[in-house]
């Protein structure tokens, strides 16, 4: 596994000025596979300063040509393609199946969407005796996180990219190789010195440093809702703007006219998906009293299926923390129906498919995100008391809802407080606007929502 010993600034690799280095740890043997640079506020410093000198020049580029840049990194990145997926496959412990058909695809195909979109966006509008221009906002820090490496590093850059913004990227720390290989696919691809600059290092030092560098126009950051708060806290001190996508705990609303089994195997399949480790995932299913017993023998035969399909989580703490939920539950009076605390393997950082019936809205593996295969079954009485349920806790990220007529469905979630609906199953549209309500964060993701982030307004009046 090919691994640089430096950072990716201002067009090249080159040493770090931090000593200390990361080891990238394999979630499936447990050993070490490769290291990285551990940058440091330096190593920071240096790559907002060559972002900010390259901001003129590519904020002057034409759209036409900044599209042209994204689409011969989308070809890139498709060329590259397996290499992507055994990439993360090696770091995240993903299986490659999964690693194929949404780590290394999904990318591409956002990627692809800005490229369009860089084309084709009105930068430039008539308004009365006003001309409306869109600019970059300037230097972007995008701090991103280990669970999707490669697709929250693309639903960042490109469309910052497209904006006519430079970017400084620190990823997180589990993850480092898929992020290095990314800047050699900006680099193969044309991107002049300077637009991108790559910082490993950990969140508390070269994370902190970037969001707190002054040379910083936008933070964008994908992770816990505590450390959002964090940033947040840090950046409104000198008012500079925030996106950010934090945590959720979503449900998966199953109404009474539903096909029970096909809402129950897809509920299952959401939250088993990436090991759990998806902030979307729709963890709370919430089904009608008078078929929830049935509900919870058929989620609990869809888990067991997962035994073997799934890979490990990320990383030990990870794997202790999502255990120690499952204890929590069980300790809090749920009903364990499948999977459980115990290790399913002798090596690896695994944890068991996991089903809880007998939940009620108030334990904590119904309120707090556990980012991993566990799946709690919530029994409500009417709609009423369905939609108490599900706009019960401090997210809004993303939901689901089941209906046997699609308008139902629709209403009810129109009701729901959050930011994404799936609809009988609804299939992921990378131009439909990503991003939550309340505590799930601020600003959007993807499509011309996304891009919109990354930049500012300005009027002239005739």
């Amino acid at each position: 596994m090919k691994a640089h010993d430096g950072i990716y600034l201002d067009g090249a690799w080159r040493p770090a000025a931090g000593r200390d280095v990361i080891e990238v740890v394999d979630p499936v043997g447990e050993q070490v596979i490769a290291r990285v640079p551990a940058g440091d506020a330096v190593d920071v410093d240096a790559a907002v300063r060559a972002a900010r000198a390259a901001l003129p020049g590519w904020a002057a580029t034409p759209p036409a040509e900044r599209a042209a840049r994204l689409t011969a990194l989308r070809d890139v990145l498709a060329a590259r393609k397996d290499e992507i997926a055994e990439t993360v496959t090696a770091e995240l412990g993903s299986p490659l199946a999964f690693s194929q058909a949404v780590h290394a695809a999904v990318p591409i195909a956002v990627a692809g969407s800005y490229a369009e979109l860089a084309a084709t966006h009105p930068f430039e509008e008539k308004v009365g005796n006003s001309t409306v221009f869109q600019e970059p906002i300037g230097v972007v820090g995008a701090i991103t996180p280990w669970n999707y490496p490669l697709h929250q590093i693309v639903a960042k850059v490109a469309p910052a990219l497209a904006a006519g913004c430079t970017v400084v990227l620190k990823p997180a720390e589990d993850t480092p190789l898929t992020a290095q290989l990314f800047a050699e696919a900006v680099h193969e691809a044309g991107v002049p010195a300077g637009v991108l600059n790559l910082v490993t290092g950990l969140g508390a030092v070269a994370g902190q440093a970037l969001v707190e560098h002054p040379g910083v126009d936008l933070v964008s950051f994908t992770g816990s809702t505590a450390v959002g708060r964090r940033i947040a806290a840090t950046a409104g001190a000198a008012v500079k703007k925030v996106a950010l996508e934090l945590g959720g705990k979503s449900a998966n609303v199953i109404l009474p006219s539903a096909d029970l089994a096909r809402a129950v195997n897809v509920g299952v399949a959401n939250v088993m998906s990436n090991s759990g480790q998806t902030c979307s995932a729709w963890t709370r299913m919430l089904v009608h009293r008078d078929r929830y017993d049935e509900a919870v023998e058929l989620a609990a035969a869809a888990a067991a299926k997962y035994a073997d399909r799934i890979g490990p989580v990320v990383n030990a703490a990870q794997r202790d923390r999502v255990r120690g939920y499952i204890e929590k539950g069980v300790a809090e009076g749920a009903r364990l129906v499948a999977g459980g605390a115990e290790s399913p393997r002798e090596q690896g950082y695994f944890v068991s498919p996991t089903v809880f019936a007998d939940v009620t809205p108030g334990m904590a593996i119904a309120q707090e995100e556990i980012f991993g295969p566990v799946l709690s079954v919530l029994r409500y009485e009417d709609e009423e008391d369905a939609l108490r349920i599900a706009n019960g806790t401090v997210y809004g990220l993303a939901g689901a809802v089941w209906a046997g007529d699609e308008a139902e469905a629709v209403a009810f979630a129109r009701r729901m407080e959050t930011g994404q609906v799936d609809i009988n199953g609804g299939r992921f549209n990378p131009l439909a606007p990503f991003g939550g309500y309340k505590q799930s964060g601020v600003g959007r993701e993807l499509g011309a929502h996304g891009l919109a982030e990354y930049l500012q307004t300005k009027s002239l009046q005739f």
